[in-house]
């Protein structure tokens, strides 16, 4: 069985701002950081969320 990755928030916060900008689709993005594009799309929401509360 695997051990689930835990990624730093640097991390979540380098990949949601490039889903965020839109140059590559979440499927490219998933392949370049080997993540699950759900997992992507989560942490862009969440970025937007955290942006507007700011």
């Amino acid at each position: 069985m695997k051990k689930r990755k835990n990624h730093s928030p640097d991390f979540k916060a380098k990949v949601a701002l490039e889903a965020i900008r839109e140059e590559m689709t979440l499927a490219e993005l998933s392949k370049k950081y080997s993540v699950h594009p759900t997992q992507i799309g989560t942490w862009k929401r969440a970025a937007i969320e955290n942006m507007a509360a700011a």
